[in-house]
This record gives structure tokens, C-alpha cells and sequence, in this order.
């Protein structure tokens, strides 16, 4: 490392007629509200920690000082780069702007205004010389209206924080003077200053990855732009990853790592435990895997930024939206996320390939969408865990098998693998003991509708999955579809309906124990989904009176009454081509429920059947 200087300076002696730039692996000017209150509180307390009325100017060089950390610069080019302390030094500018326009002395207005910007050859520029900020720092230094919206985020933040600093510096007007001369002469920072990039690059590196005061993705950037030594190339990789991750930022806090962390566990995780690292520390996973990556060459970096993270990140994206709304074709992708399914993502983009159509991507995408939506469906079913922690090792296997698949290929080895794994988890005998000597003798299935029964832990999965029923029940009818309606939460959601009142006296009949009515009151066969208000109406009626309401409801609660195959010849016609045993039930006794049973189970099989993805897409 070659020599690196370090000195202690007062905000004039750093930023007097001294220009800095952006090094290109900074972030964003990223403070927020509270950061900027912090330090206008700090810094008027200390102030009037030493000031009194009564004192003359000349009284200020012996206040108390205040120390305001460090910043590194690195000095290239003939010019000085901040590599770390933009965050402060921007705030400081910001700070100095609004003071210069508050003092009215104009000799300290001159004072300050040299330290916002300096004239060279009878052009005027900031001091902070960065090209895509200097609008809305004119905009600020001279009063004039600027409208941030649509900006990116350093410059929506610049004009935010200013508004903040007009809010939070209260100083009364005799003791502004004196504030502008402590601050410009007794607050200091340290500036260490490096004269190569390659230690400039280190110190970086050094001080952010312990600190942690840059996030992995910050330090990703940093580590990829740093070896692209060509200096053109380097600027348009820099403005890509500038562009794709403030269009990921507007979408989420977090999907700029989430996104990074889907990319590189879909495309290079080799083993289980690599899934795991990438997603704790995925810039130092990079870094120890250059060779693994070939990353060898400034071409190969720029590439890496280029191709790769701008493909799989605009792939990523559109999952997102796909999350958020029901896309044709990728309506699985909903689905999914409805049970906060994030693992779909790295699944969901391993089989892409950056020469793949956007048609092809989209079918690959329904396919392993298609996949997810039946597997987790099984598993839920049958009372297994769909969380992070317990099917990491399984979608890093999936996710391994499909990578760079073709949509042939993604049909059969998925439709295999629901094959190998039916999740078939419960016998007869245990289905006997678990009802007591019940007469019920199930065949074997992929879907126990004896053992999914509700509960706290599944109420929720419990509703998605009677949402998709109703829902396919209706639009297989000829209706139109109203899942998005079923799903809402809120005013006017909906919620399970059991058909069963909480009355066990009124079937002793049938359960003497009130512990065996609840069990089988709970199985799916016995629930419907319902407005929350008509729960609310009648939900505690016998059975008698409610299916005379359920006529109101849905069709899938209006199939309990005889006439809703009245005059209904698309919910007939439906019945006849899907064979599944829609009845209506005067009462519902124990036999009715298990006839009940029978249905949604069927029901199931049909929507969640793997040969939907030998279907062509």
C-alpha cells in the first residue's frame, strides 16, 4: 500500500475552494429525517454549550470544539474522490446553503457561499462536483422551485433533508453569526487521504465490511466496479446497476439483496451450504468465487454487471409484480407468495438463460410456478411445514436440477418429481384411532381430508386453499372470477365458515365426547368461506336455517342446497364433465360431512393436479 495521510480539518479548510467527486462504487445519499435531526441537535448543543449573550465574536475560537469523525479521499486523476464520509459532507453543504440563506451579513455570506461552490475561469461549480446532483443544488443555493418526484434517490433525499434542516435548525438571530463561525472553525473531521485506487478501493473495503455502514449489495458494487480498470466501461456498468437498482429500490426496501441473493442462488449455489452463505454474505461470496464466476478480466466484470445482473434482475422484478397481481400465465406466482413463499424466486429464475425468449422465460416461469403451487399445496395438506428453515434443502435440490432447463425438460423432470414424492403420510388404522372407531375407511391419497382439519397454525393457509376451491368451482361454472375478492383482507374480507355450529349438544347423537365433535367439526369437509358479516349473521344457526342463507353466498356453499341445481346449466354442465360428486344436503349429519369430504378432496386433485404441467403454456 502506498502512503496514506491523515489530518485533522475544520469544515473551511475542507471544503474552501477544494472540489470532490463521487468515487463510482458509492451508494446513494441515503440519510433519512432522523439522521439529519441527530446531528443539527448535536451540533446546536454543543454550540450553546459554550455560547452567552453577551459575548463577543472574537470569543468564539475558544468554544468548546466538536469532532464529526472522519472521511477518507482518495487523490487521482488530478482530482479527489470521496470514498467514504458523502453522507456528511453532502448534509454539511446542504446545512451551509440554508445558513447562507438565513446570515444577512454579506461578508460571511461570501464566507459561506465558497464553501458551496467556487468560480474557475468565470464558471461557477459546487464543490461537491457531482454532475446528476447539480440541479437540485442550484435549485436549493438559489430558492428556485424543483420538483424531486420521479428523481432518483440521492436527489429526492437532497431536496427531503433540506426541508428538514429549514425544520429542525432553530437558532436565534443574534447568535447566527456566532454559530456560522464555530461551525465553519472549531467543528472538525479528520480527512485521510489515499493516492491510488487500488488503496482507496481497500480502505473501502475495509472500513465498510466490518462497520457494516454499507450494505452487502453497496459492497458488491464497489468490489465488481473496482476491477473494471477501463475507465469508459466502468461508468456505463456503474450507471446500469445505478439504474436497475433504484427501479428495484421503488419497489421494495429489500429487493435490491433479495434480488441479488435470487440471482446468484439460482444460477451458481453448488451446494446447501453455499445457498445459505449467499444469503448472509453474498459480496464476500463473490469475491472468494472469482474463478467459479470467471471473473478474470475487465470484460468479464463488466459482463457480470451488464448481461447478468441487469437479465435476472429485471426477471426478478417482474416476479415481483407478479406477487402483486394476478398476471395471466403466471397466476402461480400469486399464489405462492399468498403464503409468503419467498424461496420461489431463486427457484423460479434457476432455469432461465440469458439467449432464452421472453416467451420461452415466461413458459419456463409457469412451469416451475405450476410445480411450486401443487408441492406446497401437498404439503400443507398434509400438515407439513412450507417455512424457510424447513425446505431450504429441497428447493436447493429443485433449484439445482432445473438450472438452464428447457420447458421440455422442466415438464418431466417435475412431473417426476411429484411423482417420487406424493406425501402420502397417513393409514387407515391411524385415521381409525384418530376418530375413535369411525366407520370412515378412506382410500390412500395424496390429499388426507381426514387429518387437514383447522387450526390456529393453519387458518390462514386454510383460507387461501378454500379461495382457490371456490373460486375454480365458479369460473368452471361460466362465472366470472372472484378470487381476488375471496383473498382480500380487511373491510368487506372474508372468513371460514364452519357448517357445524360450536354446539356440540346438538349432535350427541352422533359424538358423545365433545373432544371427537370438535376434531371432526374442524376437517376441511365441514368448512366453507364466507363474508365476514353473513359469519357474524348466522353463523351460530342450526344447519336447517343456514343453507337457506348459503343461496346468498358463493357457489360452492350454495351446492348445500338442492336448489342451486336448479336452473343453473354451466354449474350442471361442469358437475357432468368433472365427475366430481356435487350433492345437495337437507341436513348434515356425520355421513353428509363425509360425503363433504369426499368432494373437496376430489375437488383438490383436479386443481392441484400434475398434469397441468404437461399442458402446453
Amino acid at each position: 500500500m502506498k502512503e496514506i495521510d491523515g489530518q485533522a480539518k475544520t469544515i473551511q479548510e475542507l471544503l474552501a475552494n477544494k472540489k470532490y467527486s463521487l468515487d463510482y462504487y458509492q451508494r446513494e445519499y441515503s440519510w433519512q429525517t432522523k439522521h439529519v435531526i441527530e446531528l443539527i441537535d448535536d451540533l446546536v448543543s454543543k454550540f450553546f454549550d459554550s455560547y452567552e449573550d453577551e459575548h463577543e465574536r472574537s470569543q468564539v475560537g475558544n468554544y468548546s470544539h466538536y469532532f464529526l469523525g472522519s472521511i477518507i479521499i482518495c487523490e487521482k486523476r488530478s482530482q479527489r474522490f470521496i470514498i467514504d464520509g458523502q453522507q456528511r459532507l453532502t448534509t454539511l453543504t446542504l446545512l451551509l446553503m440554508r445558513l447562507h440563506r438565513l446570515i444577512e451579513d454579506e461578508d460571511q455570506k461570501s464566507q459561506i457561499a465558497l464553501l458551496i461552490f467556487s468560480l474557475r475561469r468565470g464558471k461557477k461549480s459546487f464543490n461537491l462536483d457531482i454532475s446528476d446532483r447539480e440541479t437540485i443544488m442550484e435549485s436549493l443555493y438559489s430558492g428556485t422551485f424543483f420538483e424531486p418526484i420521479d428523481q432518483p434517490e440521492s436527489i429526492r433525499n437532497i431536496a427531503d433533508r433540506y426541508i428538514d434542516i429549514e425544520n429542525q435548525l432553530r437558532i436565534p438571530k443574534k447568535a447566527l453569526p456566532y454559530f456560522v463561525d464555530w461551525l465553519l472553525e472549531r467543528v472538525f473531521l479528520v480527512e485521510i487521504t489515499a493516492y491510488a485506487d487500488d488503496d482507496a478501493y481497500t480502505i473501502f473495503e475495509t472500513m465498510n465490511d466490518r462497520g457494516l455502514s454499507l450494505s452487502p449489495a453497496d459492497m458488491l458494487r464497489g468490489y465488481l466496479l473496482s476491477n473494471i480498470k477501463d475507465i469508459e466501461t466502468r461508468d456505463i456498468a456503474s450507471k446500469i446497476w445505478s439504474e436497475r437498482v433504484q427501479i428495484l429500490k421503488q419497489f421494495g426496501k429489500e429487493d435490491e439483496s433479495d434480488a441479488i441473493k435470487a440471482w446468484l442462488r439460482s444460477q451458481y449455489a453448488e451446494e446447501n451450504k453455499e445457498f445459505d452463505r449467499i444469503g448472509s454474505e453474498f459480496h464476500r461470496w463473490v469475491r472468494d468465487k472469482e474463478d467459479v464466476l470467471n471473473l478474470k478480466s475487465t470484460e468479464n466484470f463488466a459482463n457480470f454487471i451488464q448481461n447478468d445482473f441487469s437479465f435476472y434482475s429485471r426477471w426478478y422484478l417482474h416476479l415481483r409484480n407478479a406477487t402483486k397481481e394476478l398476471v395471466p400465465g403466471l397466476e402461480c406466482v400469486y399464489y405462492n407468495a399468498q403464503y409468503n413463499f419467498t424461496l420461489q424466486y431463486p427457484v423460479l429464475l434457476a432455469p432461465l438463460c440469458l439467449n432464452d425468449s421472453e416467451d420461452e422465460i415466461n413458459r419456463k416461469i409457469q412451469v416451475v410456478a405450476t410445480y411450486l403451487d401443487i408441492s406446497l399445496l401437498r404439503r400443507i395438506w398434509n400438515s407439513n411445514s412450507i417455512a424457510q428453515r424447513d425446505l431450504t434443502t429441497t428447493m436447493f435440490s429443485i433449484m439445482s436440477d432445473i438450472r438452464g432447463k428447457s420447458v421440455n425438460e422442466l415438464r418431466n423432470i417435475l412431473y417426476e418429481k411429484l411423482d417420487e414424492n406424493p406425501f402420502v403420510l397417513s393409514s387407515h388404522s391411524q385415521l381409525f384411532d384418530l376418530f375413535g372407531g369411525s366407520d370412515i375407511d378412506p382410500e390412500t391419497t395424496l390429499f388426507n381430508t381426514y387429518q387437514f382439519r383447522l387450526h390456529s397454525g393453519n387458518s390462514k393457509a386454510i383460507r387461501l386453499i378454500l379461495a382457490r376451491m371456490t373460486d375454480y368451482v365458479e369460473v368452471q361454472s361460466g362465472q366470472f372470477s372472484r378470487y381476488l375478492e375471496y383473498v382480500k383482507t380487511g373491510k368487506n374480507s372474508y372468513e371460514v365458515e364452519h357448517i357445524w355450529s360450536n354446539h356440540h349438544e346438538r349432535h350427541q347423537d352422533e359424538f358423545s365426547h365433545k373432544i371427537d365433535f370438535q376434531g371432526y367439526r374442524n376437517c376441511i369437509g365441514g368448512l366453507l368461506l364466507l363474508p365476514k358479516k353473513s359469519n357474524a349473521s348466522y353463523g351460530d344457526s342450526p344447519y336447517e336455517k343456514k343453507r337457506e342463507h348459503y343461496l346468498r353466498e358463493n357457489l360452492l356453499a350454495q351446492s348445500l342446497h338442492e336448489k342451486a341445481y336448479e336452473n343453473n346449466p354451466g354449474f350442471k354442465q361442469f358437475i357432468e364433465r368433472s365427475q366430481l360428486p356435487f350433492r345437495p344436503h337437507s341436513e348434515f349429519k356425520k355421513v353428509d360431512l363425509d360425503a363433504r369430504q369426499e368432494l373437496y378432496q376430489k375437488l383438490a386433485e383436479q386443481i392441484w393436479s400434475p398434469e397441468r404441467l404437461l399442458e402446453d403454456t
